[in-house]
């Protein structure tokens, strides 16, 4: 292995000769890459295909002993690091630029223990690895809604979907993480073990360490929930929205439902004549008792006229893999989003009036339902303080061709202006783009000042700064 040049926390370059190169290797069960290599591009590919970064190392790890290598490795040299878990977050922050990408995603073990009801988590599984394992048990964890989704960053970030209305956040079903800190030290954080860590990994990202194994409480749902579409003529959609928002006020905790506005893709239930036409879908799922969900959904579903109505029994794991052919990897994509605390008929317009400029087939505007269990928790219990929040908008502007990147951009950040005034000022940090820097100390709001005291106490010199960035006190001041 020759000795090469590498980019440093400053983004300078540092050489880094042939010897340490192959110790760190030596010390590895997994392997390093580099560009050449026959697997490297592959691994520097993540799914948002704006991201076209090129690591100048890859450590693709195998376990925990790999973790700590890796990044007292980059310490030791000042290496600038990523850190890859499914690598589907929107900004991209997995890969960077001639650093160390450190790539967890070949460490994908889920071990459930269904007498205790909990299940150990590693940091490179994806969501559908989760769900085949716990569903085996018809027992799951509150995640995304798209399967492809790594299971770290989704948790890191907070993590809601299907199921959080009724059992909570991902990182309120957390019950304990193992993390190697900027120090090379592996520690396990829970409420008893560190508890300013596990305070800290609950909402506040990938900034305090790299997280080897997760541990979730599991409940008792499926095999099948209630769930489905039903489609509405965009014609309808201020309508269709404030009855929605009104039937949403008495909905049970385990009922969800999120809408989608887009171009109808050619769905086998649709009439081919709806095939491109703007859509209101109201996407439901209720996760308890089957028959107490059809009457639960039934004002949901008595809404309007609708083009087509396919609610019924599906398997908990097809539900969460319902939306996996609308975002598919490959495609360029850049999202902006609001919270709501109400649907309020101001940002209905707002909406509204962005559909009929849709500027490519694959963009959409969703509005995902939360509250619930969620809401039921105090802002300060972890790092992610949005608990009053109803709503959450995203903005999701999705193409292919580099020619579109200026309209598709525009189109989103244009709505997300115009809807400002009526959200809530706070963000979800995984639907933020990596424009939106200037966001996250609103992300998190009254514990913005703690998360930056954690932050300074683990990782003074920033070691892990590719993310939504919270840097320490010391850089913080002298910005």
């Amino acid at each position: 292995m020759n000795s090469m040049s590498l980019t440093t926390l400053e983004r300078g370059k540092t050489t880094i000769d042939a010897a340490a190169l192959e110790a760190l290797s030596a010390q590895l069960r997994g392997t390093v890459l580099r560009e050449g290599d026959g697997a490297y591009d592959e691994a520097r590919s993540i799914w948002n295909a704006m991201i076209d970064r090129r690591p100048g190392l890859i450590v693709r790890c195998a376990g925990a002993a790999d973790v700590i290598a890796a990044v007292n490795f980059a310490r030791e040299n000042r290496l600038l690091v990523a850190v890859r878990g499914g690598g589907h977050n929107i900004a991209g922050s997995a890969v960077c630029d001639g650093g160390l990408m450190i790539d967890l995603s070949p460490m994908k073990s889920v071990r459930v223990d269904p007498p205790t009801r909990r299940v150990w988590v590693e940091p490179g599984a994806t969501l559908a690895d989760v769900d085949q394992e716990t569903q085996a048990f018809e027992l799951a964890i509150p995640t995304g809604i798209n399967s492809t989704t790594g299971i770290s960053g989704l948790t890191l970030g907070g993590g809601f979907g299907w199921l959080t209305r009724k059992f909570g956040l991902t990182i309120d079903n957390l019950l304990s993480a193992d993390v190697v800190t900027a120090d090379g030290k592996l520690m396990r954080a829970s409420q008893t073990e560190n508890p300013d860590m596990f305070w800290a990994l609950r909402g506040g990202g990938g900034n305090f360490g790299v997280v080897t194994a997760f541990e979730f409480k599991l409940h008792r749902v499926g095999p099948q929930v209630l769930s489905g579409l039903v489609v509405h003529p965009f014609a309808d959609a201020q309508e269709v929205l404030r009855a929605y928002r009104d039937a949403l006020e008495v909905a049970p905790d385990e009922l969800t439902c999120w809408v989608v506005m887009r171009q109808a893709p050619p769905l086998p239930f649709l009439p081919a004549e709806w095939h491109g036409k703007e859509v209101l879908v109201l996407a439901m799922c209720y996760c308890g008792d089957l028959q107490e969900g059809k009457r639960a959904t039934k004002r949901l579903r008595a809404i309007g006229t609708p083009i087509a109505d396919v609610v019924g029994p599906n398997p908990l794991t097809g539900w969460q893999q319902a939306f996996d052919p609308l975002l598919t990897s490959g495609a360029r994509n850049y999202w902006k989003s609001h919270d709501f605390t109400a649907l309020s008929d101001s940002a209905i317009e707002v909406v509204t009036a962005a559909i009929p400029r849709l500027p490519g087939p694959e963009c959409e505007i969703f509005l995902g339902h939360v509250g619930g269990a969620a809401g039921r928790v105090k802002a300060d219990e972890t790092a992610f303080p949005q608990r009053s929040a109803h709503f959450i908008m995203n903005v999701h502007a999705r193409w292919r061709e580099p020619g579109m990147d200026k309209a598709c951009i525009d189109w989103a950040r244009g709505i997300y202006e115009a809807a400002r005034p009526y959200a809530a000022g706070t963000a979800y940090v995984n639907f933020m783009p990596e424009d939106e820097a200037d966001r996250v100390e609103a992300a998190y709001g009254g514990n913005y000042r703690r998360l930056v005291e954690i932050k300074q106490r683990y990782d003074p010199l920033n070691l892990f700064r590719m993310n939504q960035n919270l840097r320490p006190k010391q850089k913080l001041q002298a910005a």
